[in-house]
């Protein structure tokens, strides 16, 4: 898709965001998110869960309120393990997330759901839609994260050199890693290249700007819930991609430096009749400029 994507607004009216925890019985919690049914008039209403990104709490996003009123999508969303309200879980594979999704489901006395997420997010969406067929009826997964050594990719070509030293130090243990993250704290804010571009600078300073509400309060803890995410995405995920039989869509910016377009290139040929926007010129940030028109292709798609 290369067609002008439309620009994110802000909701003509307020939406309550609904906040709890859910205990899953073993010493663990999750902390939800959820706006709500929209009550739109003539317009099933439609769950979406969003998969939050590294590092990021879970609140759903708010770019996204009006387009949702409007589509009648009633978002949920939760903090992944360790991040914000819900406590750690270190070792957690990306599979977890099939866990954990069915649990906030059945919390809220949800049946069925579309699944949506952006960067680890799009790749964590990937997990419930493979582990539980019978709910998920819908996938879009923007700017996601390709298996670790997934047959065919050179995982790390064209990332950019501050997100390749992280997630090589992640490839070599929780030590180096740890590590790894101990040493980056210590360098000048701005002096490591992760990879964000021109455009990307520009969405920050429009509606997704929002990124700065809950990239914050991610890492206000430190970075343990950053290192879990990361140890998981060069882990053995715990499932296959090529089992995801729900209508999915691939987002990806092709000039992305951080997760480069070769991930979502390879994801989008590996789950059956998967979908792909390839982006020109968008980033990892300013690929979300086409996230309206593929929570609209979402929506359709779920209700077929």
């Amino acid at each position: 898709m290369t067609d002008t994507p439309s620009t994110p607004s802000t909701p003509s009216t307020p939406v309550t965001v609904i906040e709890s925890d859910v205990d899953l019985g073993d010493g663990h919690v999750l902390h939800v998110y959820d706006t709500g049914d929209p009550g739109t008039p003539g317009v099933e209403p439609l769950v979406v869960v969003w998969h939050h990104g590294t590092p990021n709490i879970g609140a759903p996003p708010r770019p996204l309120f009006e387009a949702a009123a409007r589509l009648g999508v009633r978002w949920v969303s939760y903090d992944r393990p360790g991040y914000g309200g819900s406590t750690a879980r270190p070792g957690r594979d990306v599979a977890s997330a099939a866990r954990d999704v069915a649990a906030v489901a059945d919390h809220l006395g949800v049946g069925s759901f579309a699944v949506m997420g952006h960067s680890g997010g799009g790749t964590h969406a990937l997990a419930p839609a493979a582990l539980l067929a019978d709910r998920v009826r819908g996938v879009v997964s923007v700017s996601p994260v390709a298996p670790f050594g997934a047959s065919g990719l050179d995982w790390f070509a064209g990332m950019a050199p501050g997100g390749e030293a992280s997630l090589r130090a992640a490839a070599a243990g929780r030590e180096a890693k740890e590590a790894h993250e101990a040493a980056a704290a210590q360098v000048p804010e701005g002096e490591v290249d992760f990879g964000f571009v021109p455009a990307d600078e520009g969405a920050f300073s429009g509606p997704w700007g929002w990124f700065g509400s809950v990239v914050g309060p991610a890492m206000a803890a430190g970075p343990a819930a950053l290192i879990d995410d990361d140890l998981a995405y060069v882990s053995d995920w715990g499932f296959d991609p090529a089992d995801i039989a729900a209508p999915t869509l691939v987002v990806h910016g092709a000039a992305d430096r951080m997760v480069p377009a070769s991930h979502g290139e390879w994801l989008a040929g590996a789950i059956p009749g998967a979908e792909l926007w390839l982006q020109p010129g968008d980033g990892h940030i300013s690929v979300l400029r086409t996230a309206e028109d593929a929570l609209t292709w979402l929506a359709r798609a779920a209700r077929a």
